[in-house]
Formats: structure tokens, sequence, C-alpha cells
């Protein structure tokens, strides 16, 4: 039987701000991508989150990324390797204590944002990332798009790297994400998005924007909590997986 982890990005309101149906997409994915407060999420936010996913036995990853609060994460920082290792391990660090007290911990690692695109291609901040990782805890699984050179520096690096596929982001024909900056960068249509991760588990493939059809080796699928009508399109993509017998379980 084929088998497929189901993450999304969660606890990134901030405040008074609120952003995305937490709890609800909980009930669907099997691991938390949850901010730590650099790119978005409060404290208390991150607290709730943590809290929730504990209660769902959802695995709990920490969402580190750029210190961007006011871009969301979404814009490239020319950021010394150092101070990007020392960053990478604030935020692991932060989110694990607040993990710890809702009777979990954090189980994986995933970029975020402008961080993960940069280090699909930027070797230097792709090391930064994995020195992070492995000074926090070698034992840390990494998720990243496959065929970057972040996952290549975590594997030579000797961490556990998890190939990720998107559900709701389209491709170019190298096997890169589309830039939000581009028209149809963003999958809407529910039923679309559950169709094509249906064929990712079945048959290893993912289209590009052309028609490229790509390989993809992908051991997890994304589903964004923050994009318009999320939570029904992680409804839609878990429940055509479970109608398919695919088995949706976290990948540690």
């Amino acid at each position: 039987m084929p088998t497929i982890d189901l993450n999304s990005d969660l606890g990134e309101s901030y405040g008074a701000w609120t952003l995305g149906d937490d709890d609800a997409i909980l009930d669907v994915v099997t691991s938390a991508n949850v901010a730590c407060g650099f790119h978005a999420g409060d404290p208390s936010t991150i607290l709730t989150t943590c809290r929730s996913a504990a209660a769902r036995t959802v695995r709990i990853g920490a969402q580190v990324g750029y210190h961007d609060l006011a871009g969301f994460g979404r814009r490239f920082i020319d950021i010394a390797p150092s101070d990007l290792t020392a960053d990478v391990i604030y935020q692991i660090g932060a989110l694990d204590g607040l993990a710890q007290t809702t009777g979990s911990a954090v189980a994986y690692v995933k970029p975020h944002g402008a961080l993960y695109n940069a280090i699909v291609h930027h070797r230097e901040q792709a090391r930064a990332v994995v020195d992070a990782v492995r000074a926090y805890d070698e034992t840390l699984p990494v998720l990243g798009l496959p065929g970057s050179v972040f996952l290549e520096e975590a594997e030579r690096a000797g961490l556990r790297t998890v190939a990720e596929a998107f559900a709701d982001r389209a491709y170019t024909p190298e096997g890169t994400l589309v830039s939000r900056r581009e028209p149809g960068a963003v999958i809407h249509d529910p039923a679309a998005a559950a169709e094509r991760v249906r064929r990712l588990v079945t048959d290893g493939t993912i289209e590009a924007v052309d028609g490229t059809v790509l390989r993809s080796p992908a051991e997890s699928v994304c589903v964004h909590g923050d994009s318009p009508g999320a939570v029904a399109m992680a409804r839609a993509v878990r429940g055509l997986l479970d109608a398919e017998g695919i088995d949706v379980t976290p990948f540690v």
C-alpha cells in the first residue's frame, strides 16, 4: 500500500491578526510545520498550535525562516551564514521548548518561504541551515525540494532528508516552484490539487506549468494553511487519498 505524509504551515497568526484555521487543518494533516516567531507566530499562538497538534498526535516541525515579520519571510535576505545558523538554532530551540510543555517535541525541520526557495540553489545558506540542525539535534530530519542543494548538503552531513512536493503550488519545467509573483503560481481548485497528489503518490510524477511530467520522489506533501480555501483543499486531498486506500501517515 502506498503511503504519504501530509504537512501544512501553521501557527502563523500574530497578535490580533488571525491567519488560517489551524484546528481544521490539524484534523486532516499528519505533520504541522509550526512558525517559530521569525516570519510569523507569536508565543501564545505557537503554544496553542503545539497543544492542538499534540492532542491529535500530529508531528510538530520547526518552520524556520528569515527574520522578516513584515515580509512574512517571503523576501530573500543576504545574511551571513554564521548569523543564519544562529537564527535557525534559536528558532528550533524556541519551538522545541514550547512543544515540550505540551508533551510533544520538534520532530523535523522545514525552512519557510524565501529561505526554502533560496537554498534550492544557494549552497552557503543551505550549509548554514544544515549546520544549525546538526548543532541542535543531528537526528532531526529535514524537508526540502527534491534536487535542491539543501538536501544534497544535508545528506552529505548525515542528516535524514525528506523530499517534499506541494499540492497547491505550480512547478517550473526544472522542478522548482513558480514564483508567487507569477500568475498561476498557486492552485486554488481543491479537486485539481487532490488529483495531482493522487497521481504523485501512485505514479511518482507531477506536471509542470508547460505540461512537462516531472519525477518526484516525495515522502511528504504540503498543503498551505494560509491560502484562501486551504481547509477545503486539505480536506479534498485527504478525502481522495483515503478513498484510494492510500495510507496517510507521518514520515517520522
